[in-house]
């Protein structure tokens, strides 16, 4: 007698949760609950009568036999979504997407990638930009979603928390301050939330600062930085590899904590599927 074939939602949710290490994670990927998940892999373990994962309250590993899985399992996804869409409707525009300067920092390109991979017929628009333009192009109607880096406060109404994280100072490995003398901040441009936090941390602190260095990017910002020009207060997620995060022996004042956050008016089912995806990206960082 011929066994049931292999669940391929099960598949999907396996390998979503091997990649992120987590069943919250491939839920949102999924858009649906961490329950649903786990009753998946269930079924799919009760079927072929292996365990393919093993959990702890802090880890999800594969066993042996789900990572054999796991590699046939992408191809088979592979050729499932080619033959899928090659049938059902395709959007008819590109998702646009605005993303804050500061929120993703050198995590971009492989965000972009693993969205690539994994829905390669969504068409994407990227704009780069500071949170006020972002929020305006938002507000105007020229992006479909917004992700931001919020620094503390009431949140727009309808957006999504993503994920929660601090402001901290940073400069070059080699860079030394000296106690006393005005602090040599490098910021970007006004208006700039991040910015306006840093500068009320030292006014608060009673910390004399100059500003050695104003950018209008964050990757200027991050040259600046590594080129010995001052401190910056930066997301910790658009930290470099050459820069270092100051600790308390410092006596740099506290920074507020931040918040990425996701706005979107997106109805299209299909451009929808492609937003969860970045959003479970962002969140697994």
């Amino acid at each position: 007698m011929m066994k049931p074939a292999l669940d391929i939602d099960a598949l999907r949710a396996l390998v979503l949760v091997a990649d992120y290490a987590s069943f919250t994670r491939a839920a949102e990927a999924l858009a649906t609950s961490q329950a649903a998940v786990s009753l998946r892999l269930k079924r799919l373990e009760d079927r072929l009568g292996r365990r393919l994962l093993e959990r702890t309250p802090r880890l999800v590993q594969l066993t042996p036999a789900g990572a054999t899985l796991v590699a046939e399992a992408r191809q088979v996804l592979a050729a499932h979504d080619t033959a899928l869409a090659a049938l059902e409707a395709k959007p008819t525009r590109p998702l646009v997407l605005g993303i804050s300067d500061q929120s993703i920092g050198a995590g971009l390109p492989a965000l972009l990638a693993r969205v690539r991979a994994r829905q390669p017929g969504l068409r994407l628009e990227i704009r780069i930009g500071l949170s006020r333009e972002i929020v305006d192009a938002y507000e105007r109607g020229r992006i479909d979603a917004a992700v931001l880096l919020q620094v503390t406060g009431r949140l727009p109404r309808g957006a999504e928390t993503l994920l929660r994280d601090r402001l901290g100072w940073f400069a070059a490995p080699d860079f030394e301050w000296q106690q006393g003398q005005p602090l040599p901040l490098v910021a970007l441009a006004p208006p700039c939330g991040v910015r306006a936090a840093a500068i009320r941390a030292l006014d608060d602190a009673g910390i004399a600062w100059t500003e050695t260095f104003t950018g209008g990017g964050v990757a200027a910002l991050a040259a600046a930085v590594s080129a010995g020009l001052g401190i910056a207060a930066l997301g910790r997620r658009a930290q470099q590899p050459d820069m270092v995060e100051l600790t308390k022996k410092q006596r740099l004042p506290a920074l507020p904590a931040t918040a990425i956050t996701l706005q979107s008016r997106i109805s299209d089912p299909v451009l929808n599927r492609g937003l969860r995806e970045i959003a479970a990206a962002i969140r697994a960082g």
